[in-house]
């Protein structure tokens, strides 16, 4: 039942992931954080992370992993064919489509449409990762200013300036990691 349902859940993010993998994040979350709590919050920021630095598209890598995490290699097949099928189907029907009519005046405007609603969509996800990295909680707290994570500040801030300087993201995520880790081996000795 689990597999099934890990397959049914991965197809309907794939059949709305419209604008790239980022925009498959909120989905996912929506599908395995907050629809059928299979992971935590923090568990998924996990998994998004490792999505980010191994090779290949986002959404299908974030769909393997949670799919493994949730049940096992089985889940992890089901999951990334669940993501792939309506793509697949979609891409061979408007393809068809394309080359058979040449005009696609009708999808562009569609997906000119959507792209507001991918930008709410990405940025969503991406403020529920801030709130977890400042305040290690999956919502704001009552009283932000307190439990503020100074070295989560001083990370985020630092990312942001990487970003500007257009360090590769494997480069900020690898430095990222170090950091947490010495950051970690600190705070075990002090």
């Amino acid at each position: 039942m689990i597999y099934l349902l890990l397959y049914w859940e991965f197809v309907k993010v794939g059949l709305f992931c419209v604008g790239g993998g980022y925009a498959s994040m909120p989905l996912i979350q929506a599908a395995v954080v907050d629809g059928n709590h299979w992971l935590t919050l923090s568990e998924f920021v996990d998994i998004f992370t490792i999505s980010q630095m191994t090779p290949g598209p986002i959404g299908i890598n974030a769909a393997t992993f949670a799919g493994m995490k949730v049940a096992g290699t089985a889940g992890a097949i089901l999951a990334t064919f669940g993501f792939v099928t309506p793509s697949l189907i979609l891409c061979i029907i408007v393809a068809k489509l394309f080359f058979k009519y040449g005009d696609i005046g009708i999808i562009r405007g569609i997906l000119n449409g959507l792209r507001p609603a991918v930008i709410a969509l990405i940025c969503s996800a991406g403020l529920g990762f801030i709130i977890l990295s400042l305040w290690n909680e999956e919502t704001l707290p009552a009283s932000p200013l307190e439990n503020l994570d100074l070295i989560g500040i001083i990370m985020l801030i630092a990312t942001f300036i990487a970003v500007r300087l257009k360090v590769s993201v494997i480069k900020l995520l690898a430095g990222s990691g170090v950091c947490g880790l010495l950051l970690g081996m600190m705070g075990k000795f002090f």
